[in-house]
């Protein structure tokens, strides 16, 4: 699987949410996905982790995940190129809220 596969599915993007605002435990993390088993959110994190999107550290008994923002760098190279279509689209807009 790659960091593109991984991203797809949304119960993944929902974990690197929460992991973009801080650090969160694995039990934290459990608990945001109530509809979820802990193996499953388990295997999310793992999946997330194999793709280099997410970093975990042991403390004490617990858990502790960490987002990697260089894991996400090869999305934004992927996007960069259609970067220039929001920023006409958003130009296009702001001109048009000024001409009202």
């Amino acid at each position: 699987m790659d960091v593109f596969e991984a991203v797809a599915e949304p119960n993944r993007r929902h974990l690197i949410s929460l992991l973009a605002e801080r650090e969160h435990t694995a039990g934290e993390l459990v608990g945001s996905l109530p509809t979820l088993t802990q193996p499953a959110v388990s295997r999310h994190l793992r999946i997330l982790r194999e793709v280099g999107l997410v970093e975990v550290r042991p403390d004490g008994q617990r858990r502790i995940y960490a987002l990697k923002p260089d894991g996400l760098q090869r999305i934004d190279d992927w996007i960069t190129p259609y970067r220039r279509f929001w920023r006409h689209h958003l130009a296009a807009l702001e001109q048009h809220l000024e001409n009202r």
